[in-house]
C-alpha cells in the first residue's frame, strides 16, 4: 500500500504539474495559487481563511431569485441569472441562533447537516438557497442585559421601556454578527447577503400581519388562565420552557377545622398534606375522590382556611389521589394548574373563589391577611409555617424530595400564576397539521419523531403566545376602560384606534410565534414576492428533536394557515451531541465541546466531516479522537493530490473537454471508473435519505482505500516507462479526471481542502470548485469484467500482504503462490497476474489442485484460493510455539475479563465508559483468539 506520509521523499524527482504556466491568468485574483505545487504539509488554517472570503467575495452562494448569480459551470460565478427561472430551487431554513448567541457544538451538527446538502444541490444545478438569519431571543437578550444592569444595581424597571430598548438595540449592534462569522469558519454557504434579524422593519410588520390576521379569522384570543410564571423576569414562560429539577423539601399537614362543627363529629376537622403552604391564603376548596368512604359524610361540609377563617367546601372529584397525604387536597386555582382544571370543572355548580396571592415578582399582595403583606414567597412560607404551629394547627412537617418547575434561561423556580394572556386556539392548527402528514405534503425521516408529534398534535392545547417583556414585537392591540365593565373594550389593529383613552397592550409575542414565522417571512411575505415563489415550500427543516414543538411544529401551522402550503416537505431531526463518555455537555461538568477551539486544532473540514459522520436521529457521542480522525482523512488526501501533482498530472481544460471515461483500455483504470459511479450513485441516494453517517462514512471507504490505497498503488507500474507511452498517457488522463471527480465528491462534506486542491490540480482560471456541476455519473460506462480483475486482484494483493504480516515475511522476500478455484476466477486473477507479481514480490503462480495442507498458508482472494508453501520462509515449529504461548495470553485476558463482566456488582458500580471499554476489550480479544486458532490448525498444524 501507499505509505502517503513518506509520498514527499519517494516521488519528489517527478514534475510537478505547477512549472508550466496556463494560458490564462487567474481571473479577479481569486485563483491566483492553483498553480502553485502543492505543499508538502497540509495546513487548514491558511487554506480555509483564504477560501472562505473568495466565495463570498464572489457570491458564490448567491440564490438566483434576486438575479445575482447563474449556473457557474467553469465560469466563476456573480453573473446575473434569471430572476424567473424557479422551477429548479433547493431551500433550507437555517435555524435562526439567538442573537445573544456564540456557536456551540450543537450548531456545528445544525449547519454542517443542511449544508452538506445545500452544497450537493448547488453542484446539481439547483437554485440552492441556505436562508441566514437570527431570532431577537426576547428572554435570552433579558437575561444579558438584566446581568449587565445587575452591576450597576438596577433593573430593567429603574431604567423604563424606552430606556432600556434603546440600550438592547445597541447591544444587540454591537454583538450581532458574532455567530455569523464563526458560521463562516465552517464553510456554512448561506446567502448572507439575504440574512434576516425578527425584529427587522419588514418582519416585524409581517408579524403585525399575522396576529391581526389571525384575530380577525377568530383563531386568536384574550383569556385569563394560569400560566408558569418567573417572578424574576416577570413574565410568562412556556410549558415546554420549564425545567423541573429534583428539590427537597417539605410536606406539611395542616388542620382545617369545620366550619359547621356537629356534635357527632370525632375530630375538630380534617388534616390536608401541603408542599406550598403559602398558598393555603387562597384555598377555594378541598377536594376527595368519591370512591373515598369518607367522601358520603364529608362532600358538602365546609372547613374553615386556616390563618384566614375563610369557610370553604369539599367537593368530590376524580383527580385526587386517595393514597397520598391524607388522601384530600386542597384547592388554590390561581395556584396550581390540576387545581385551575378542578375550578373550571365546578364553578358552575360550586362557589370556589379564585384568589390571586403574588405581585408579579412574587410578594404577597393585599389579597393575604396584612401580617404577610409584601413578604417574599420563600419568607412568607417560613412565617406561615410558623404561625400553623403556634395556632395548634401544623400536625406534623415530614421531608419530602420533589420536582419542582424552574425557568431554563435564568433557573429561577417558577409560579402557576394567574393571568390575563393571548392565545392560539391549538384544535384548528393541530387539524390542518395531522392532514398535511396523513396525506403525505410532509414527512419525516425519523418515525419516531412523527409518532411523538402526531400524539402532541392530537392532544395540542391552546398556545400562550404573548410575553410581560420589552425586548421584543409589541402586540397590536389596544385597551380603553368603558365605564360600569369589568373588563375594557379591546381593538385589534395596525394602528391605534382614533378616539381618547386608549393604551396599547404592553406584552410582546413569544419569540416562538415570530419564529414560526420564519419560512416564508424572510421571503418576503406578505407580498408575493419572486423569492417567495422561488423557495417556499422549502425541501426541508433540519434541528436537534430538543425544538421540535417549539418551532418544527409551530413553522407547520403557521405555514398551512397563512399561506395555505406546508412550508418544507421533508422534516429531519436528531438527537443530542454528547461527550465520549455519552455524557450531555454543561459548563458545570467541565465536558463543553467548543466547535471553534476544535477548528483551530483540526481544520474545519475535519469537524464537518465528524459532524456527518456521526449524525443520527439517536444522541451522538463527540470525541476528539474522531476529530483527529477526521483531520488524519484530510491529510491523506492532500498527500494523496500531491502524489498524483508529481506525476506531472493536472486537469487541464483540453482534457476536461475531450476525455471520456468510455475510451479507456486498461482494466485499473476501467474498474477505478466503475467503482467511482457506483460510489456517486450511492452518495446520492445517500443523501437523498438524509443518511449522513453512511454517506461519511461511503466517502470516507472510498477514498481512503478504493483510490488512495489500491487505484494510486496499481497506477504505480502503469506510469512506468516499462508501461509504454499509451498506458502512460491514458493513466495520466484518468488519475487527472477520477482527482477532479472525487474533489466534487468530497466537496460537500469538506469544501475548504477540496476547493484548495482543486485548485491547484486545474490550469482552468477563474472557477471556483464550490459553483462546478455535480457529475453525471449515470452516462459513465459499467465494466464488470474489469472489476472482477481488478477485484480479485486487489483482493489477492491484500491477502500476500496479511499473510506477509502474520507470518512475519519480510516484503523483500519473493513468493511462489498456487492457485486453485473455478475457471473465471483464475482466468480474472491471471490476466492481472503482472501486476500481481509486481506488488505482491510474486515470482511465479503456479497451479496447485489439491487444498492447502500442513506447511502452507491459505489465502482467500475472491473465489480464488491461494496457497503459499511455507518450507524455506519461516520455522513451523518454533512459530508454532510462539503462536501457542500467544494464544494463552490471550485466553488468560479474556477469561479475567469475562469475570469481571459476569460480576453483578462490578457491573451495578462501574461507569458506563469502563463498561463499554472492556466490553470492546473482550470483543477484540475474541477475534484474536479465533485468528490464533485458525492459525494453528492450519498453516501451523503438526
Amino acid at each position: 500500500m501507499i505509505n502517503t506520509a513518506d509520498v514527499g521523499l519517494s516521488i519528489a524527482s517527478n514534475k510537478s504539474c505547477g512549472e508550466s504556466s496556463p494560458k490564462d491568468g487567474p481571473k479577479d485574483g481569486h485563483a491566483s495559487e492553483m498553480l502553485t505545487p502543492t505543499e508538502t504539509r497540509y495546513d487548514a488554517a491558511a487554506l480555509e481563511a483564504r477560501w472562505r472570503d473568495a466565495w463570498e467575495r464572489e457570491q458564490c452562494f448567491a440564490s438566483r431569485a434576486d438575479g445575482r448569480n447563474a449556473d457557474g459551470l467553469n465560469a466563476g460565478c456573480g453573473r446575473a441569472g434569471n430572476p424567473a427561472a424557479f422551477a429548479n430551487t433547493f431551500a433550507i431554513m437555517m435555524p435562526p441562533p439567538n442573537v445573544t448567541g456564540t456557536l456551540h457544538i450543537g450548531h456545528a451538527l445544525d449547519n454542517t447537516l443542511p449544508d452538506i446538502l445545500v452544497r450537493h444541490a448547488r453542484m446539481r444545478g439547483l437554485d440552492a438557497l441556505y436562508q441566514p438569519g437570527t431570532d431577537h431571543a426576547s428572554i435570552a437578550v433579558h437575561v444579558v442585559l438584566a446581568k449587565q444592569l445587575a452591576k450597576e444595581g438596577k433593573t430593567r424597571f429603574d431604567l423604563g421601556r424606552e430606556a432600556f430598548m434603546e440600550r438592547a438595540w445597541a447591544w444587540k449592534d454591537e454583538s450581532a454578527g458574532t455567530i455569523g462569522n464563526q458560521m463562516r469558519r465552517l464553510g456554512i454557504s448561506c446567502d448572507w447577503a439575504q440574512a434576516r434579524f425578527t425584529m427587522d422593519p419588514a418582519y416585524s410588520v409581517a408579524v403585525e400581519q399575522v396576529f391581526v390576521t389571525l384575530f380577525e379569522r377568530g383563531l386568536v384570543y384574550r383569556g385569563q388562565r394560569l400560566v408558569n410564571w418567573d417572578p424574576v423576569m416577570q413574565t410568562a414562560v412556556s410549558d415546554l420552557e420549564v425545567q423541573h429539577k429534583p428539590v427537597q423539601g417539605s410536606l406539611w399537614q395542616v388542620r382545617y377545622g369545620f366550619a359547621d362543627k356537629r356534635a357527632d363529629d370525632v375530630a375538630d376537622g380534617i388534616e390536608i398534606a401541603t408542599t406550598r403552604p403559602e398558598t393555603i391564603l387562597a384555598d377555594g376548596a378541598i377536594a376527595i375522590h368519591p370512591d373515598d368512604p369518607r367522601a358520603k359524610d364529608l362532600v358538602g361540609r365546609k372547613v374553615l382556611v386556616p390563618l384566614v377563617g375563610r369557610a370553604i367546601p369539599i367537593v368530590a372529584d376524580p383527580m385526587v389521589d386517595p393514597d397520598f397525604g391524607t388522601g384530600m387536597v386542597k384547592i388554590t386555582a390561581a395556584h396550581d394548574f390540576n387545581d385551575f382544571a378542578f375550578y373550571q370543572r365546578h364553578k358552575d355548580t360550586v362557589d370556589i373563589p379564585l384568589i390571586n396571592l403574588f405581585t408579579p415578582d412574587a410578594k404577597l399582595n393585599a389579597n393575604c391577611p396584612a401580617a404577610y403583606v409584601g413578604m417574599d414567597r420563600f419568607a412568607a412560607r417560613a412565617q406561615i409555617v410558623a404561625d400553623l404551629d403556634a395556632a395548634g394547627l401544623l400536625m406534623s412537617t415530614t421531608p419530602h424530595p420533589h420536582n419542582v418547575g424552574h425557568a431554563e434561561r435564568d433557573d429561577t423556580i417558577l409560579e402557576p400564576y394567574l393571568t390575563w394572556q393571548w392565545y392560539v386556539k391549538g384544535k384548528p392548527f393541530a387539524e390542518k397539521c395531522l392532514q398535511a402528514l396523513d396525506t403525505g405534503q410532509v414527512t419525516f425521516v425519523n418515525d419516531r419523531d412523527e409518532r411523538v408529534m402526531r400524539h402532541w398534535l392530537e392532544h395540542l392545547e391552546d398556545w400562550c403566545i404573548s410575553r410581560q417583556l420589552w425586548w421584543g414585537h409589541q402586540i397590536p392591540a389596544w385597551f380603553r376602560d368603558v365605564p360600569g365593565q369589568t373588563e375594557p373594550e379591546l381593538y385589534v389593529g395596525h394602528k391605534a384606534p382614533q378616539g381618547e383613552g386608549w393604551r396599547q397592550d404592553e406584552d410582546i409575542f413569544d419569540t416562538w410565534f415570530s419564529s414560526a414565522l420564519w419560512p416564508f417571512v424572510t421571503q418576503g411575505w406578505p407580498q408575493k414576492t419572486d423569492r417567495l415563489q422561488a423557495y417556499y415550500p422549502g425541501a426541508a427543516i433540519m434541528s436537534g428533536r430538543d425544538i421540535l414543538f417549539f418551532w418544527l411544529v409551530r413553522m407547520l401551522m403557521m405555514g398551512l394557515e397563512l399561506t395555505g402550503e406546508v412550508p418544507f416537505k421533508t422534516i429531519y431531526t436528531h438527537g443530542l451531541v454528547l461527550d465520549e463518555h455519552g455524557k450531555k455537555m454543561s459548563k458545570s461538568k467541565g465536558n463543553v465541546i467548543d466547535p471553534l477551539a476544535l477548528v483551530d486544532q483540526f481544520g474545519a473540514d475535519a469537524l464537518r466531516f465528524t459532524m456527518a459522520s456521526i449524525a443520527s436521529a439517536e444522541d451522538m457521542r463527540l470525541s476528539l479522537a474522531k476529530v483527529e480522525q477526521s483531520r488524519n482523512f484530510c491529510t491523506k488526501l492532500w498527500n494523496a493530490a500531491r502524489f498524483i501533482q508529481l506525476q506531472g498530472v493536472n486537469y487541464t481544460q483540453e482534457l476536461a473537454v475531450n476525455f471520456t471515461p468510455h475510451d479507456l483500455k486498461h482494466p485499473v483504470n476501467q474498474w477505478l471508473v466503475a467503482e467511482l459511479k457506483q460510489q456517486f450513485a450511492v452518495l446520492d441516494d445517500q443523501l437523498q435519505r438524509f443518511d449522513f453517517a453512511q454517506a461519511a462514512l461511503g466517502v470516507y471507504h472510498f477514498t481512503w482505500g478504493t483510490f488512495c490505497d489500491w487505484y494510486l498503488e496499481l497506477t504505480k507500474p502503469l506510469l512506468s516507462p516499462a508501461a509504454g507511452a499509451e498506458v502512460q498517457e491514458e493513466t495520466r488522463a484518468c488519475l487527472a479526471w477520477a482527482l477532479d471527480k472525487l474533489l466534487k465528491m468530497l466537496h460537500p462534506f469538506m469544501p475548504f481542502i477540496t476547493e484548495e486542491l482543486w485548485q491547484k490540480h486545474m490550469t482552468v482560471t477563474g472557477a471556483m470548485l464550490t459553483m462546478q456541476r455535480w457529475p453525471k455519473h449515470a452516462e459513465w460506462p459499467d465494466n464488470p469484467t474489469a472489476q472482477a480483475q481488478v477485484g480479485n486482484l486487489v483482493a489477492a494483493v491484500a491477502a500476500v500482504r496479511q499473510v506477509r504480516s502474520q507470518l512475519r515475511i519480510s516484503p523483500k522476500v519473493a513468493l511462489t503462490l498456487g492457485y486453485r478455484g473455478s475457471e473465471a476466477a483464475i482466468a480474472n486473477l491471471l490476466a492481472q497476474g503482472a501486476l500481481l507479481q509486481t506488488l505482491g514480490n510474486v515470482t511465479a503462480l503456479v497451479p496447485h489442485p489439491a487444498p492447502a495442507g500442513r506447511g502452507e498458508a491459505l489465502l482467500l482472494a475472491g473465489e480464488v484460493e491461494l496457497i503459499l508453501p511455507l518450507e524455506g520462509l519461516v520455522d513451523v515449529a518454533q512459530e508454532r510455539a510462539r503462536l501457542e504461548k500467544e494464544q494463552a495470553k490471550v485466553a488468560q485476558d479474556l477469561q479475567k475479563l469475562q469475570g469481571l463482566l459476569a460480576n453483578a456488582g462490578f457491573v451495578a458500580k462501574a461507569p458506563a465508559e469502563v463498561l463499554a471499554e472492556n466490553r470492546a476489550r473482550v470483543a477484540e480479544l475474541t477475534e484474536q483468539s479465533e485468528k490464533l486458532a485458525g492459525l494453528l490448525e492450519g498453516a501451523y498444524a503438526l
